[in-house]
């Protein structure tokens, strides 16, 4: 979706003629456009250029001529990254809902789902991977980005001039950044927007999981919590420092590590987990293998530690239901866990 595209949905939206998806689109659009400010925007100043937008639009966004903000370079990456956001939300929007089921038994057609695919539409790029597979992804800037199975990932064909926009929809990528002074390198993954200029970092944010976790590998990222009930100030990591963000109870919390392996082993095949919770061992197990893991034991909540490389699925259940006693049968492509008789 081009800005000429957006500029006639604002203009029905002002009309009154938007479908209710799109408006509620739109609604949220105002209600986030200032919690995506840089840390040197004046925020009087902001509100003042927020209402004169708002003005506009009851004029048909046909803007009178004023007086460039002194801070107007920061209003224009704000804005920027507002419509972003919006054509995104547009882009789902417009998305077909329909799924076709894959016949019961046929493998071929299960394996087939599991590979991804890559969608360009309206200006966007959706590249999806499916279990057991990762991908590689250069972007048009030269920055690069890693996404791990079992993810999902939006980004424009071509960035803006004031910011650089990708969005994690779903699951795990690994980021390295060119580097562009004149424009930020944004990405937003659930209720954070990680912005950086120049560095690398790994995302991970699969929805079957509690947390979301961004780790700085090298450089320097600011994170913002979106959805926060009131602005709340901006959180810097340096190398070896990571934020992990509870989706339940909304709490940032930062800490540091000493093995960049612990964080981005998963891209050369490496499963490591580090005190981590059922829902995580899941992820990882069925994305390695592309299988499906359904818990029929008595043991639902658990943590686990431990590293696996060249292990193959028998190997790895037999190891990890050792250390938990707990049994396990793989019948196809599913592994059911068991009490221990």
């Amino acid at each position: 979706m081009d800005t000429e595209q957006i500029k006639i949905l604002l203009e029905r939206y002002n009309q009154g003629k938007c479908s209710p998806e799109e408006a509620a689109i739109v609604d949220q659009w105002f209600e986030n456009i200032n919690r995506h400010q840089s840390t040197y925007v004046d925020e009087r100043e902001l509100d003042r250029e927020l209402n004169s937008l708002k003005i506009q639009l009851n004029q048909q966004i046909t803007p009178a001529p004023r007086v460039k903000p002194l801070y107007a370079r920061y209003w224009y990456a704000i804005v920027a990254a507002a419509v972003f956001l919006l054509a995104v939300g547009i882009f789902w929007l417009n998305q077909p809902k329909q799924v076709t089921p894959l016949p019961a038994g046929n493998h071929a057609a299960a394996l087939a789902a599991n590979q991804g695919h890559r969608v360009v539409r309206d200006g966007f790029v959706e590249v999806t991977t499916g279990k057991g597979n990762k991908e590689s992804i250069t972007l048009e800037d030269g920055s690069s980005l890693e996404l791990n199975a079992g993810s999902k990932v939006l980004y424009p064909e071509h960035f803006g001039n004031n910011i650089r926009a990708v969005v994690l929809l779903e699951g795990e990528a690994f980021f390295n950044v060119a580097a562009d002074p004149a424009r930020s390198f944004v990405v937003k993954a659930g209720d954070l927007a990680t912005t950086a200029l120049g560095t690398s970092f790994n995302i991970r944010a699969y929805a079957s999981e509690q947390k979301v976790t961004v780790a700085l590998l090298t450089g320097k990222v600011k994170i913002d919590q979106l959805n926060a009930s009131q602005q709340s100030a901006s959180l810097i990591l340096l190398p070896s420092e990571q934020i992990s963000y509870d989706r339940i109870s909304l709490h940032l919390v930062k800490t540091s590590f000493s093995k960049p392996d612990d964080i981005t082993g998963w891209k050369q095949g490496y499963l490591v987990f580090r005190d981590a919770p059922y829902n995580e061992i899941v992820t990882g197990i069925e994305n390695r293998y592309s299988v499906t893991v359904i818990n029929n034991s008595d043991k639902k909540e658990w943590n686990y530690n431990g590293s696996f490389k060249n292990e193959n699925l028998k190997e790895v259940m037999d190891i990890i239901c050792l250390a938990k006693s707990l049994s396990y049968t793989i019948k196809n492509d599913t592994v059911y866990l068991q009490n221990q008789n």
